[in-house]
């Protein structure tokens, strides 16, 4: 019924009660009532009966009409009667008010809404007004219908009609109805309407519109209407108390929720199990477990057990701060408190575990859920196949999806998605394309999502034609690709070198409508780049701002380093600028590509800077930083600096890369002389020093420099990186010496792993080679940091000390001979 057809409705000049109720029957019609609606009921040929009944009688069936549609409990009887009765000397006795009104009952009692509508539009032609309880009734059956929007509008009509707001009833129902559909903001302006009128609203009225102020965070304004009916610092009851803290609990209040906690008990007002269960969800949000175990044993001390959805509640909040626990204890403990786990306590137990990477026990708790009766649903088993797949255990997460099936379970579209996902993670694009045909096989198709996961994974392993099938695919199947759908493709392309269709599928997917997103216009963006097409590059970045997609770090970093390896820093430090002051902080990779920039037109002032500014950020260099600064160095000459930053690279537990090592070797094999500006370094170089040692020792260049780097290896802690790189030594025609097997023992040392040196490394120097690695060894406990002892020397020594007394031997039984 539209707006306009209500506002037509005049109002009645009519008191503000409700009129009295139609069942009490007037004496003298009773049994004229009772008559009309037994022959209505029994007799098929009752439009004949009822004519004869009533030739005689000097009441008209139309006087008695809403009494006889208040006892029908057939509606398609009701209906005919109406059309009947309606045709009765329709000009000298129609149907008044009340007959339609109650017909409008009948209706509703069996929800035919759109006769209901039909009957009212009827009724404003022909001027007849429906009672104030009948259009209660039917705002009641609306609203419980969830038809809220048309119990809206009948709200207001009631509300011109009779100056007054529905019954109370019909109101309550109403709020609730908007409260649970989530428009409290039209619940509001109803109530507010019902305080006005100061006629319909009870504590009920009241309770339903805290309670959804609450629910959508806005508890404050709950608790001011609280205290406008009852008095400031007034909570009336229990109930009110329950709301209001669990509405500060949910929305992470938990100070508030704590204050009135305390304010109930000090007023006697006892607490209910509601209670503490909105307490304890608070501390869980805030992972304060200290505060709820005080309430568990507060609630144990009154007797009370929890609940399995507090312990549900608790379990889950305990994984997600990050605490373990030992999960039978924790079930023991449940059932010991009399609190029996179900299905959520394990599937939160099995969803915990999987995070924490401890897949194998929980597909052990799965078993013993099932062993104690309770039915797994997909809660249960979606987090294992993902745990699964995430180890690289595909075959388990096929064999669970097998058991799911058995079980009865039909795997649906999560199910199939996370091992789907977790397949193409691993590598096994093929694998999870099979487990595709194997969906929709079942009558599972595949969605949105899962097609774009495939069609990534197919991109990043280069085989773009079959990413455009599935993409050909998504569209005969009339699933819509979505922008990240586009974008990874766009992105494949780019990786593949085809920037000419990456543009035009670009271009296609906007003219599609879809917005690229950040993400589109950054994989554009990196391949105009890659191939030195900054004007392009630019203009894209300017689109994207103009439609209102704010460019991020790697927008603009990605644009810097596009310009830096075009040779352009003054492009590359506009951009930079450009990015500081759209408040864009710059990342480690902007900073690496402006210290690689700097580098490459030999301006190593600015570089070391730009090394020294993204530190005061409180960014940490990578392994790209460091090497980049490190090679340019090595390159220049410059190896005093080039060491500087491989030990503060090692210093700060940067783990280096073969392309590290390769600078710092070839760096001092061409020019040895270098290492002569050691002095001109801030404190002495560990690296240095071994360096020259070895030379004057007489070892080749190339050899020093590899020992030297494993010495500063091993003394900052990374020896396993040292054993690694004396494998790739060792397939350079490299062998061990006694440098080496100094700087491993002295690495070992360091870890507290003296006693275990012999299963680690192997000893094959003879005395004068002991010697040798003695002498670096004791050069070593130079860089040792204060407090820490190395025991390498010790155990060289007495190496020594047993190979001279071999050799003492050997000589004796010569002379013997």
């Amino acid at each position: 019924m539209s707006r306009n057809l209500l506002s037509r409705i005049k109002p009645l000049h009519v008191s503000k009660r409700t009129p009295p109720s139609p069942f009490r029957f007037p004496p003298h019609l009773k049994n004229l009532i009772f008559e009309t609606i037994q022959i209505l009921q029994t007799n098929p040929q009752w439009p004949d009966s009822l004519e004869t009944r009533f030739y005689d009688e000097e009441t008209r069936v139309s006087e008695i009409a809403h009494y006889v549609f208040d006892q029908i409990r057939d509606v398609e009887l009701g209906i005919k009667f109406f059309d009947w009765v309606s045709k009765q000397e329709p000009q000298h006795f129609p149907l008044n008010g009340l007959a339609h009104s109650s017909f409008l009952k009948l209706l509703a009692r069996f929800k035919l809404f759109s006769e209901i509508e039909t009957r009212l539009e009827s009724m404003n032609l022909e001027e007849i007004k429906p009672t104030h309880e009948a259009l209660s009734f039917i705002i009641r059956v609306f609203a419980d219908s969830g038809f809220v929007d048309k119990a809206v509008e009948l709200f207001y009509a009631v509300t011109k009609i009779y100056n007054s707001v529905p019954s109370v009833f019909a109101c309550n129902s109403l709020l609730n109805s908007l409260v649970k559909l989530k428009k409290v903001e039209m619940a509001r302006k109803v109530f507010d309407e019902m305080v006005e009128r100061d006629d319909g609203i009870d504590n009920y009225s009241v309770c339903i519109m805290v309670k959804g102020l609450c629910n959508i965070g806005r508890v404050d304004e709950g608790k001011k209407i609280v205290e406008d009916r009852w008095g400031a610092g007034c909570v009336p009851n229990v109930v009110f108390y329950n709301t209001l803290i669990d509405g500060y609990s949910t929305k992470g209040d938990v100070e508030r929720a704590n204050e009135l906690f305390k304010e109930l008990k000090m007023k006697g007002v006892l607490p209910t199990l509601k209670t503490y269960g909105a307490m304890i969800n608070g501390f869980c949000k805030k992972g304060d477990f200290k505060a709820i175990d005080r309430l568990l044993t507060e609630m144990k001390e009154r007797g009370w057990g929890v609940s399995t959805h507090v312990y549900n509640n608790i379990i889950d909040a305990r994984f997600k701060h990050g605490y373990e626990f030992k999960v039978m204890e924790t079930l023991k403990q449940m059932i010991d408190s009399g609190c029996d786990p179900d299905i959520v306590t394990y599937n939160t137990l099995i969803s915990g575990l999987c995070k924490h990477g401890k897949v194998q026990e929980a597909g052990q708790l799965l078993e013993q859920a099932i062993s104690k009766g309770l039915i797994p649903n997909k809660f249960s088993y979606t987090p294992l196949i993902q745990g699964y797949c995430r180890v690289g255990q595909y075959f388990g997460a096929l064999d669970l999806l097998i058991k799911m099936t058995e079980r009865g379970h039909k795997p649906d579209l999560v199910a199939f998605g996370a091992f789907v996902h977790g397949l193409v993670a691993m590598g096994e694009v093929d694998v999870a394309l099979t487990l595709r045909h194997r969906m929709v096989e079942r009558g599972v198709l595949p969605d949105a999502g899962i097609y774009n996961v495939l069609i990534n994974g197919l991109c990043k392993k280069g085989r773009l034609s079959a990413g455009k099938l599935l993409l050909a695919e998504m569209l005969d199947q009339n699933i819509s690709p979505d922008a990240f759908v586009y974008a990874t493709l766009v992105d494949g392309l780019i990786r593949n070198g085809d920037i000419h269709e990456a543009k035009t599928l670009f271009e296609d997917m906007i003219e599609k409508g879809m917005d690229p997103d950040i993400v589109g216009y950054n994989a554009m963006i990196k391949g105009f780049c890659k191939l030195g097409r900054m004007k392009e590059a630019l203009a894209c970045l300017t689109r994207m701002v103009e439609v209102h997609v704010t460019p991020d770090e790697f927008t603009y970093s990605t644009i810097v380093d596009g310009y830096v390896k075009q040779h352009d820093m003054d492009g590359a430090l506009r951009i930079f600028g450009h990015m500081v002051k759209r408040k864009c902080k710059p990342n480690v990779v902007t900073y690496t590509s402006l210290i690689n920039g700097f580098c490459r037109i030999g301006d190593f002032k600015r570089a070391e800077n730009a090394f020294m500014e993204m530190q005061s950020c409180g960014l940490e260099p990578n392994v790209v930083t460091y090497t980049t600064i490190i090679g340019s160095f090595c390159k220049e000459g410059k190896l005093a600096k080039a060491v500087f930053y491989f030990e503060l690279m090692l210093s700060n537990k940067c783990i280096p890369n073969d392309v590290t090592f390769h600078y710092v070797v070839n760096g001092f094999r061409n020019s040895p002389s270098a290492t002569l500006d050691n002095q001109s370094l801030v404190k002495k170089s560990l690296f240095l020093e071994s360096f020259k040692m070895m030379i004057s020792d007489g070892f080749t260049q190339i050899a020093a420099a590899y020992n030297s780097i494993l010495l500063c290896l091993c003394q900052n802690g990374m020896t396993r990186i040292a054993l690694q790189l004396k494998d790739k030594m060792m397939n350079k025609g490299f062998h061990p010496d006694p440098v080496s097997f100094a700087a491993f023992l002295h690495g070992i040392c360091l870890e507290g792993k003296s006693k275990q040196w012999r299963n680690m490394i192997s000893n094959d120097l003879n005395e004068k080679e002991l010697q040798t690695a003695l002498k670096y060894s004791q050069l070593l406990n130079h860089y040792v940091p204060y407090g820490v002892t190395s025991e390498a020397s010790l155990i060289l020594q007495n190496l020594i000390i047993d190979c001279s007394s071999e050799n003492h031997k050997e000589d004796l039984k010569v002379s013997v001979k």
